[in-house]
């Protein structure tokens, strides 16, 4: 699928003034060790993140390496992530991704997009997720807000996440692959809204193909 009409352009300006205004990358979700990242994130399927900081604290306390996880009694971890939603699938994901990286890896968190899209309940945000903690970004992570906004701005016209990922990979170098996700995320969260997006006061109104255009996505 080709990229929309004038994306190249836009594509660099837009990712400019959104680092001028939201700063350096932060984590959203709250963790101490590659694998609580993982997990967590795995948990937000779904799920706002603030959610699942208020619930992986008590998880990690009790279960917070491959080890406990993987022996811990189903029924607690269900209990522990009832709030994220869809706990009994998540608790099973969860649950089997510790038992993969301890018979796999020697319960160590692997590098590699291959490896990590082998761990249960890992699909490629989340495997995107943790490279860019290791560094060694191999895609970009696309979830609704970068999804949204990059389809808005007329960077992309893919509806799914794949396509969205593979046209943002066509637009932005790779060193750029694994930060500008945070960016979208914030303009999501603070300015192009699902529902009421804030063209009005938006700073990339001027650049964007579908300002104050009626939009219910």
């Amino acid at each position: 699928m080709p990229l929309p009409r004038g994306a190249r352009l836009r594509a660099p300006e837009a990712l400019a003034r959104m680092q001028r205004a939201y700063g350096e990358p932060y984590w959203f979700l709250d963790f101490e060790t590659p694998f609580q990242l993982l997990i967590a994130v795995v948990l937000s399927a779904q799920c706002t993140d603030a959610m699942v900081n208020k619930v992986t604290p008590a998880l990690f306390a009790k279960y917070g390496t491959p080890e406990k996880l993987a022996a811990a009694p189903r029924a607690d971890v269900e209990k522990i992530i009832y709030r994220t939603g869809f706990y009994r699938a998540k608790a099973k994901n969860i649950q089997g991704a510790a038992e993969h990286l301890l018979r796999v890896h020697g319960g160590e968190v692997p590098r590699r997009m291959a490896e990590l899209l082998e761990v249960p309940g890992v699909a490629r945000k989340t495997a995107n997720v943790v490279q860019e903690y290791f560094g060694e970004t191999e895609g970009v992570c696309v979830d609704t807000h970068v999804g949204r906004v990059a389809r808005r701005l007329g960077l992309t016209l893919a509806e799914d996440p794949v396509g969205v990922e593979r046209d943002l990979m066509r637009l932005y170098p790779k060193e750029a692959w694994g930060k500008l996700p945070f960016q979208f995320i914030m303009h999501g969260r603070a300015v192009c809204d699902a529902k009421k997006p804030k063209c009005s006061t938006c700073f990339l109104a001027d650049i964007c193909p579908r300002r104050g255009v009626g939009i219910s996505e």
